[in-house]
């Protein structure tokens, strides 16, 4: 489907919170589904992912995810600057703010002329954490999980008893985790961590595991897999087209 795009400012508790909406530009109500970027925010890449899920006939939303903690519009690059910019960020923000956040998206998305109002959720690295972290809202049908960071060594800041690993039991959509096998940033024993955990709360989970590096979907740079990206946006849409 042909696309558009336009930015909405959406007010949170924790301030603005710059979004990009991607959608079809045919006439008619569609599926939302809200995409969590890396550290980096809104990189070319990120776009380009947007656009691809949009195409299929959703209403992609994709937010500034530390967009307390820099001005409007800010993109890290991928360097070292960019990288420890964006990890401080990560250990800046608590997870409750991120909770408030998807709750701003979820409102937003329930008062569009365009959404049927029903909602999944999909990110890459941090941002695979926040689809996960996500989907704790019974307002997610649906989580597309890449590579998701920290949540197996609980080091994101939270309140006590509000750490992601913990709160799994709340998880009520259908969630995919899809790990690479040669991700350090998530290692074996960090990935059986959560096996298990999926395993012992009995929520509706798949569980992929890849030969691939971190950040295997990102369209820029040497971990780069295209096949293995095709893939995984054939499955993420399936998923979202049967439960959406």
């Amino acid at each position: 489907m042909i696309i558009e795009q336009h930015n909405a400012d959406l007010p949170t508790p924790t301030g603005l919170m710059r979004t990009t909406i991607y959608r079809p530009q045919a006439q008619g109500l569609f599926p939302a589904l809200i995409f969590y970027s890396e550290i980096f925010q809104q990189t070319a890449p990120i776009a380009r992912s947007a656009a691809i899920l949009a195409s299929h006939g959703f209403v992609v939303l994709v937010p500034e995810v530390f967009h307390e903690l820099n001005p409007i519009g800010t993109v890290l690059a991928y360097d070292d600057a960019g990288k420890d910019k964006g990890n401080a960020d990560k250990w800046a923000k608590p997870l409750e703010h991120h909770d408030s956040d998807t709750q701003a998206m979820i409102d937003f998305v329930k008062q569009q002329n365009y959404c049927t109002g029903t909602l999944g959720v999909m990110g890459v690295c941090i941002g695979g954490h926040l689809a996960y972290r996500a989907a704790l809202n019974p307002e997610i049908k649906a989580a597309f999980c890449l590579y998701a960071t920290d949540i197996h060594s609980n080091t994101l800041p939270a309140k006590a008893g509000n750490n992601s690993f913990e709160r799994m039991a709340d998880v009520q959509g259908e969630i995919h985790f899809i790990w690479g096998k040669q991700d350090p940033h998530v290692p074996q024993e960090g990935r059986t961590k959560i096996y298990q955990q999926c395993v012992n709360t009995g929520i509706n989970y798949q569980w992929q595991e890849v030969n691939a590096q971190h950040a295997f979907m990102r369209d820029e740079g040497e971990r780069y897999d295209a096949a293995l990206a095709i893939s995984m946006y054939q499955q993420a849409v399936a998923l979202f087209n049967r439960t959406l």
